[in-house]
């Protein structure tokens, strides 16, 4: 019986959520651990993909000071050893952390039971809490680690279904992720006039605290758009888009890329370890996305950008970059440890 930890935010929680699908279509239901605090319970209480589905008073040590650094480092040991005791009466023989806070107190009581650990680790950079527990793993899932024996993230087959050859521009989309990003939907305001003026359409995720400000600018300036809160599965909605502007988050931007739709990635500035930039900057380097940090983007650069670039040549450079079924390697590769 294999326990899912970590998440957080929807970058983790959706590759905790790969892996229980895959794991349902073995026959397997894990039991899911993470936290009261962040999007975990809003994904995952009551899911059909665990038995059953832990959460934890767990919180965040980074970017508190030192006596709430304290205080987290003392909650986490404390549940640690509660969800030691829980391993043991569940039966549990793996534990699989895809990060975040979330997944401390499962990672450390994996170590302290004896109990093997797996870790997929979604960014360029790896996170503190994967580099504290890495040692300790039977294995550690990464696209960017030339020594990972899966890079495929785990993406749904659904962003494969739809692999379309981009040439002309003709639809573009502004993605902020579920909760939104301020300074995208800004930028798709600024550039929506010229965007309307020359035929280009646009779909618009804003997230949820924006979205009727966003939606009220369009329909009062008579441009037509789709604009969402947001959508699942968000595949849907860009069925059409020949570029695309995002954050890179690992799971928006490898979602974009198993769909070979291209990219201006702008890293969200404030991201641990400036995560985000070192994303993009894979794709960058194969000649496959364009990266330009937030404070020297604004929508002249956007258009400047949308005019000269080559989006036939960026939609082929994504070849080859991810391939299906990612999550089921892992998978595949977690349960071989049952057989060895």
């Amino acid at each position: 019986m294999i326990v899912i930890t970590g998440g957080g935010t929807g970058g983790h929680l959706s590759i905790a959520k790969a892996i229980a699908v895959e794991y349902n279509k073995i026959g397997i239901k894990p039991l899911y651990i993470g936290s009261t605090n962040g999007q975990d319970k809003s994904w995952f209480e009551n899911s059909p993909l665990f038995y059953k589905s832990i959460f934890l008073p767990s919180y965040g040590v980074v970017n508190q000071g030192f006596l709430g650094k304290i205080k987290s480092l003392l909650n986490i040991i404390k549940l640690s050893f509660k969800v030691k005791k829980i391993l043991k009466q569940e039966g549990i023989t793996k534990v699989f952390s895809v990060g975040g806070y979330s997944s401390a107190a499962a990672s450390f009581a994996a170590i302290l039971g004896g109990v093997p650990l797996f870790i997929h680790e979604q960014n360029a950079y790896m996170g503190r809490l994967n580099r504290l527990v890495a040692f300790f793993a039977k294995e550690i899932f990464s696209s960017y680690d030339k020594n990972s024996k899966v890079k495929d993230y785990p993406v749904s087959d659904e962003w494969f279904g739809f692999q379309k050859k981009c040439g002309k521009l003709k639809t573009i989309a502004f993605l902020g992720g579920s909760q939104g990003a301020k300074f995208i939907n800004a930028l798709a305001l600024e550039a929506a006039s010229w965007l309307n003026e020359n035929g280009i359409k646009i779909v618009h995720q804003t997230g949820k605290n924006e979205y009727e400000k966003i939606k009220e600018f369009y329909e009062q300036n008579g441009i037509e758009a789709d604009v969402f809160a947001f959508y699942s599965p968000l595949c849907d909605k860009l069925k059409d888009v020949d570029f695309a502007v995002a954050r890179s988050g690992a799971g928006s931007m490898w979602e974009l890329a198993a769909a070979k739709i291209p990219a201006l990635f702008i890293p969200y500035p404030h991201a641990a370890n400036n995560h985000q930039y070192f994303n993009a900057k894979v794709l960058e380097d194969k000649n496959a996305a364009i990266v330009i940090k937030q404070n020297n983007m604004d929508a002249k650069t956007l258009i400047s950008i949308l005019c000269s670039a080559d989006i036939a040549s960026l939609s082929n450079a994504l070849d080859g970059t991810i391939e299906p079924n990612g999550a089921k390697k892992i998978v595949d590769i977690v349960e071989s440890y049952d057989r060895v």
